[in-house]
């Protein structure tokens, strides 16, 4: 007998494998990546710990059109998509799990662990929705909800399988100790879609650019952000790192502005169909990122522009903004 677990590498998903594990049933673990969450380094650990095999599956564009922008059954605090994304994913999983000749879906959920997503109406809500209703099993909760299709032709014991409920986490950590797992992260974040500020960000994104791609999502992750217009984004570096990953993603339609004579951040300025031209907003741009740098004191400042990493265009000479002249940031 074989399973599928969606498998993130949290306790709850490392529990869930070792349930089924141990009734002698083989579990191939999924992950699937966009650009808001996925597999990280302490995924890939935690399956090696278990002895399982891992496949990583990157799902960003088809996720962001079939899942983001139009969720079925909305969104939760900020723009997480919950009950559509664990849908899909399941979805996914299930395509999967035929292809490899498995029987079963495994899913760490916990009924009650999230108050709006994980209650049995929404779990319920899940499962019609991925199409595989019945054949998702859930390890840490199964004797709380109603008989899967594997516990009712005994694939799988269900009086091995556990009633965990709610938001405590301490019989998971005291089952943790018991099977020897000693690393997992924190219950709180992994999903990018539940912060406020990157929300706010990918909200205004989504009402400028009307097929936004993975790439673009990985901006929204970076530095300051500013509107200069409706259309027109000003993204300014923070840090080193971030001055890097900005050049990287810039688009060669983008232009990239940098003080010339002191330290400071690296500016990327875009358009999304804008019926003013960017070029208009290169002095503005200009002046908000040496706002930025060390030379915000000086009554002047230098500023080159280029539309990609050595493609200099022009330096301009500019009087760094003040603070009442700079745009409120997202």
């Amino acid at each position: 007998m074989k399973a599928v677990s969606l498998f993130s590498g949290g306790l709850d998903s490392q529990l869930a494998v070792c349930l089924v594990k141990n009734q002698e049933i083989e579990v191939i673990g999924i992950n699937f990546a966009t650009p808001f969450f996925g597999a990280n380094s302490c995924t890939y650990k935690a399956a090696e710990h278990l002895g399982i095999e891992l496949h990583v599956v990157d799902i960003g564009e088809e996720y962001i059109t079939s899942v983001l922008k139009n969720p079925v059954y909305g969104y939760g605090k900020n723009f997480n998509p919950c009950i559509d994304c664990h849908a899909f994913m399941l979805k996914k999983a299930g395509m999967f799990m035929h292809e490899i000749g498995a029987s079963f879906l495994i899913s760490g959920e916990v009924v009650g662990q999230r108050p709006m997503s994980q209650n049995k109406s929404a779990l319920n809500a899940v499962d019609k929705l991925s199409g595989f209703k019945g054949l998702i099993v859930r390890p840490l909760s199964a004797k709380l909800l109603t008989p899967t299709i594997p516990e009712e032709k005994g694939w799988i014991d269900r009086n091995k399988l556990i009633d965990i409920s709610g938001r405590s986490r301490k019989r998971q950590m005291e089952m943790a100790e018991e099977y020897g797992i000693t690393e997992y992260p924190s219950p709180a974040g992994g999903c990018l879609l539940t912060e406020k500020k990157f929300a706010s960000r990918l909200e205004r994104i989504l009402a400028v650019q009307s097929k936004p791609q993975p790439k673009e999502m990985e901006l929204l992750k970076l530095g300051r952000h500013f509107y200069l217009a409706e259309n027109i984004l000003l993204i300014v570096g923070r840090k080193h790192a971030e001055n890097i990953k900005l050049e990287k993603l810039a688009l060669p339609e983008d232009y990239l502005l940098k003080v010339t004579d002191r330290p400071g951040p690296l500016g990327l300025l875009r358009t999304w169909n804008s019926n003013e031209p960017i070029e208009a907003f290169l002095e503005y741009a200009s002046a908000i990122v040496a706002r930025y740098s060390d030379a915000r004191s000086e009554p002047t400042a230098s500023v080159k522009v280029c539309r990609s990493a050595g493609d200099l265009r022009k330096i301009l000479t500019v009087e760094p903004a003040s603070p009442d002249e700079v745009p409120a940031g997202l």
